[in-house]
């Protein structure tokens, strides 16, 4: 049985991050993943000043910067503000390499606590253990689960699917509230000749057809001359944004990033908030610091995005207002 003071089970920019600053600070730790890295991972993939200064990426060779185009309720935009874009397929192996920890290739399957320590299918012990494994982590599913089972209201589903295709113009584009979605989409230029294509939207307790509003970008796409002609094979995946911040530690057991449920309610942008409770959590198991999470900002943009959320839920209003009174005629 191979033992570690700390284990994290997730490789993503929160378990990566974590690794890091515990190097940093001469904890005995290992990561664990079910994934070898480099591996596809579906994201929008952008990533804010922030996090560009927290992680020190002065170095990383592969952001590319984007002017930043939106769309609300039919009026295109352009921000004086610009984004900076990463492919995670780079980015999460190259955070993971520079955290120097030991990587081991292992899907967990089983924790258990024992002793005061925690027992990883048999095979690794440790005394702290770090879930940084997405919204279906292994440590959320042991010991969070049944405390604070996820919201079905704050699901987001999303088609998606990164090409490489002959594009020129480095521009972030982003359509909100189209087509009657709570949600948006959103076309990423990358680096070495990438688009990033997407589409997201919150269930709120309703059904989604997310391949009706995939089908609207591309049509939307080729209309704009953007991309023409591409056969897409979209794939889909469902993650939690912010809820209420419940319990985030038990004994010495943590979740981070995605497994607590951190991705920004307007946005949907998960990469700021798992470096932050990254950091937060390295801290108090080298400094033994109080662990908490609710300071976390739950927005990406508060003000401008309340807004946009405000123009949304009036429009809807009379939308619906007039649906009645069609109906009643």
């Amino acid at each position: 049985m191979i033992f570690s003071e700390v284990i994290i089970i997730g490789g993503g920019p929160a378990g990566s991050t974590c690794a890091w600053k515990l190097k940093q600070g001469y904890k005995e730790c290992i990561l664990l993943d079910s994934k070898i890295f480099p591996r596809t991972k579906l994201c929008a993939g952008w990533i804010t000043p922030k996090v560009i200064d927290q992680l020190e990426l002065d170095d990383y060779p592969h952001i590319q910067l984007n002017a930043n185009y939106v769309n609300f309720f039919g009026i295109d935009k352009k921000l004086k503000s610009k984004s900076y874009a990463i492919r995670r397929y780079e980015f999460d192996d190259w955070l993971l390499k520079r955290s120097g920890v030991d990587v081991y290739h292992h899907k967990v399957r089983n924790i258990k606590k024992q002793d005061g320590f925690y027992i990883i299918d048999d095979a690794y012990k440790c005394k702290y253990l770090v879930g940084a494994g997405g919204t279906h982590c292994p440590v959320y599913n042991s010991f969070f689960k049944e405390l604070q089972p996820r919201n079905k209201n704050h699901e987001v589903c999303c088609l998606e699917e990164e090409i490489k295709y002959d594009y020129e113009e480095k521009a972030s584009r982003c359509w909100f509230y189209e087509h009657d979605i709570q949600g948006y989409s959103w076309c990423i230029s990358k680096n070495d000749g990438y688009l990033n294509l997407g589409v997201g939207a919150l269930f709120k307790g309703k059904k989604v057809n997310i391949k009706e509003h995939w089908d609207h970008l591309v049509k939307k796409l080729d209309t704009l001359n953007i991309v023409k002609n591409y056969k897409f094979k979209p794939k889909g995946y469902v993650y939690q944004i912010r809820d209420r911040v419940g319990r985030c530690r038990i004994d010495n057991a943590f979740i981070i990033g995605d497994a607590a449920g951190l991705a920004t309610t307007d946005l949907g942008e998960g990469i700021g908030p798992a470096v932050e409770s990254a950091m937060r959590a390295a801290d108090t198991i080298i400094n033994k610091t109080n662990f908490t999470l609710h300071s976390i900002h739950k927005k990406s943009d508060p003000i401008a995005m309340g807004i946009m959320l405000f123009l949304w839920r009036i429009v809807n209003f009379f939308k619906i207002k007039r649906h009645s009174k069609l109906s009643f005629r």
